[in-house]
Protein backbone atom coordinates (compact mmCIF):
# COMPACT_ATOMS: atom_id res chain seq x y z
CA UNK A 1 0.00 0.00 0.00
CA UNK A 2 1.40 3.41 -0.99
CA UNK A 3 0.48 5.81 1.81
CA UNK A 4 1.92 8.74 -0.15
CA UNK A 5 -0.37 8.28 -3.17
CA UNK A 6 -2.01 11.61 -3.97
CA UNK A 7 0.71 13.45 -2.05
CA UNK A 8 3.39 13.49 -4.77
CA UNK A 9 4.55 17.04 -3.95
CA UNK A 10 4.87 16.23 -0.24
CA UNK A 11 8.41 16.62 1.02
CA UNK A 12 9.72 13.65 3.00
CA UNK A 13 12.57 13.07 5.40
CA UNK A 14 13.94 9.58 4.88
CA UNK A 15 16.16 8.02 7.53
CA UNK A 16 18.62 5.29 6.64
CA UNK A 17 21.41 3.90 8.83
CA UNK A 18 24.68 2.77 7.22
CA UNK A 19 27.50 0.68 8.67
CA UNK A 20 30.38 3.02 7.79
CA UNK A 21 31.49 6.29 6.22
CA UNK A 22 32.19 4.74 2.83
CA UNK A 23 28.74 3.25 2.32
CA UNK A 24 27.04 6.39 3.68
CA UNK A 25 28.95 8.62 1.25
CA UNK A 26 28.38 6.30 -1.72
CA UNK A 27 24.63 6.15 -1.08
CA UNK A 28 24.40 9.91 -0.59
CA UNK A 29 26.27 10.52 -3.85
CA UNK A 30 24.01 8.15 -5.81
CA UNK A 31 20.81 9.67 -4.45
CA UNK A 32 21.78 13.29 -5.12
CA UNK A 33 23.48 12.59 -8.47
CA UNK A 34 20.38 10.82 -9.79
CA UNK A 35 17.97 13.49 -8.53
CA UNK A 36 16.34 11.13 -6.03
CA UNK A 37 17.23 13.45 -3.16
CA UNK A 38 17.84 17.18 -2.95
CA UNK A 39 20.21 16.78 -0.03
CA UNK A 40 21.57 14.01 2.17
CA UNK A 41 23.07 14.73 5.56
CA UNK A 42 25.50 12.16 6.93
CA UNK A 43 25.29 12.25 10.69
CA UNK A 44 28.09 11.76 13.16
CA UNK A 45 28.98 8.26 14.32
CA UNK A 46 26.33 6.69 16.49
CA UNK A 47 25.74 3.36 18.18
CA UNK A 48 22.58 1.44 17.28
CA UNK A 49 21.22 -1.09 19.77
CA UNK A 50 18.72 -3.52 18.30
CA UNK A 51 17.48 -7.08 18.21
CA UNK A 52 18.42 -9.05 15.07
CA UNK A 53 17.62 -12.71 14.48
CA UNK A 54 16.97 -13.28 18.18
CA UNK A 55 20.13 -11.63 19.51
CA UNK A 56 20.84 -8.22 20.97
CA UNK A 57 23.22 -6.30 18.73
CA UNK A 58 25.25 -3.13 19.13
CA UNK A 59 26.75 -1.59 16.00
CA UNK A 60 28.46 1.64 15.01
CA UNK A 61 26.53 3.35 12.22
CA UNK A 62 26.09 6.61 10.31
CA UNK A 63 22.58 8.00 9.89
CA UNK A 64 21.55 9.46 6.55
CA UNK A 65 18.87 12.15 6.66
CA UNK A 66 17.54 12.34 3.13
CA UNK A 67 15.35 15.14 1.77
CA UNK A 68 13.10 14.03 -1.08
CA UNK A 69 9.47 14.01 -2.22
CA UNK A 70 6.75 11.42 -2.15
CA UNK A 71 6.91 11.30 -5.95
CA UNK A 72 10.63 10.42 -5.88
CA UNK A 73 10.33 8.02 -2.94
CA UNK A 74 9.70 4.76 -4.87
CA UNK A 75 12.86 5.20 -6.97
CA UNK A 76 14.82 6.33 -3.90
CA UNK A 77 13.73 3.27 -1.93
CA UNK A 78 14.65 1.03 -4.86
CA UNK A 79 18.12 2.60 -5.10
CA UNK A 80 18.70 2.21 -1.37
CA UNK A 81 17.57 -1.42 -1.36
CA UNK A 82 19.73 -2.25 -4.39
CA UNK A 83 22.91 -0.57 -3.17
CA UNK A 84 22.75 -0.80 0.62
CA UNK A 85 25.14 -3.30 2.23
CA UNK A 86 22.51 -4.54 4.73
CA UNK A 87 20.06 -7.31 3.85
CA UNK A 88 17.30 -5.35 5.57
CA UNK A 89 18.22 -1.66 5.64
CA UNK A 90 16.42 0.87 7.78
CA UNK A 91 14.39 3.01 5.38
CA UNK A 92 11.84 5.18 7.17
CA UNK A 93 9.98 8.03 5.46
CA UNK A 94 8.34 10.81 7.45
CA UNK A 95 6.20 13.50 5.79
CA UNK A 96 7.29 17.08 6.38
CA UNK A 97 4.21 18.96 7.54
CA UNK A 98 5.87 22.37 7.92
CA UNK A 99 9.04 24.05 6.76
CA UNK A 100 10.51 27.12 5.14
CA UNK A 101 8.50 27.39 1.90
CA UNK A 102 11.51 28.27 -0.24
CA UNK A 103 13.49 25.28 1.07
CA UNK A 104 10.61 22.88 0.49
CA UNK A 105 10.20 24.19 -3.05
CA UNK A 106 13.95 23.68 -3.62
CA UNK A 107 13.56 20.02 -2.57
CA UNK A 108 10.67 19.62 -4.99
CA UNK A 109 12.64 21.25 -7.82
CA UNK A 110 15.73 19.08 -7.25
CA UNK A 111 13.71 15.86 -7.34
CA UNK A 112 11.09 16.70 -9.98
CA UNK A 113 12.58 14.44 -12.66
CA UNK A 114 12.99 11.37 -10.41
Amino acid sequence: MDIFRGMSATVLLVLCACPDDGSAERLADVLVTHGLAACVNIGPPLISVYRWQGSMERSPERLLTIKTTAAAYPALEHALREQHPYDLPEIIAVPVTRGLPGYLEWVRECTKDA
